[in-house]
């Protein structure tokens, strides 16, 4: 994965796809209502547990849980997380969300919860539905890793942030009629630059090779503005943004 995500994605030059904007964030929504919580607030949450139920199931795994717990136990936290008024419990010290939602992961394992119980909150009241097969596919990449589950919590959140974001970004390519151009020149996205021939894409897409290069001189633009818009839901001020893109990015090495 490329690192070119530096400071001057905020420089204020926004691309066609329009500016992004660090509006209130999803997590500060959350965090405002913690002392009542909102049907927004719990669109919100429900909206990033929805995203990020990998690297917790990852997380629940590692800790010597079978497929089977791990599974039941991650539905049974997001039932107890979305149902119940535990916005309550945030703590305004923790500041980013991926750092409460694993602080609040772990109190919940080491409460011990009924496994009846996991499995009846399992059985179609969670919102977040995880799916075995595919969890235990993306599992089964971990194993050449050797992290802690602490580790592997915040590498699959960072990956799981950047496909998100490289997803998006297709989106609105394709949107804008670009998506043959965006396939082309997602390597320079990816860290794959060195596999990407301006002259080639220039050539199979008819353009010339000056367009391809400011074509892909936008697209990392873009890229960049749409992960630091991305990151600035999952923290609470926008100008933690940076360390965080840091701390993700260092989590990938």
């Amino acid at each position: 994965m490329s690192q070119d995500h530096g400071g001057e994605g905020g420089s204020g030059e926004h691309s066609e796809l329009g500016p992004r904007k660090f509006s209130t964030t999803r997590w500060s929504l959350i965090f405002t209502a913690s002392q009542g919580a909102t049907p927004e607030a719990h669109e919100a949450l429900s909206s990033l547990c929805g995203l990020y139920w990998y690297p917790l199931y990852a997380f629940t795994r590692r800790q010597g849980h079978s497929p089977e717990d791990a599974q039941d136990l991650v539905q049974g936290f997001f039932t107890l997380l979305l149902e119940k008024n535990h916005l309550a419990a945030v703590d305004r010290q923790r500041g980013r969300f991926r750092s409460w939602l694993l602080a609040s992961l772990k109190h919940f394992l080491a409460n011990e919860w009924e496994r009846e119980q996991a499995q009846k909150r399992g059985g179609g009241q969670t919102r977040i539905f995880i799916d075995r097969q595919t969890a235990e596919g993306l599992y089964s990449t971990d194993f050449s890793h050797d992290l802690t589950p602490e580790k592997l919590y915040e590498r699959h959140w960072a990956l799981t942030l950047l496909e998100h974001v490289l997803a998006t970004l297709a989106n609105e390519c394709a949107l804008l009629g670009k998506q043959a151009l965006f396939e082309k020149l997602r390597g320079t996205l990816t860290g794959d630059a060195e596999h990407v021939s301006y002259t080639q894409v220039a050539e199979e897409l008819g353009m010339s090779l000056g367009a391809v290069k400011v074509a892909a001189h936008r697209l990392r633009g873009q890229y960049r503005e749409l992960l630091r818009a991305k990151i600035s839901q999952t923290v609470e001020h926008p100008e933690e943004v940076d360390d965080e893109i840091r701390q993700l990015l260092s989590a990938l090495e």
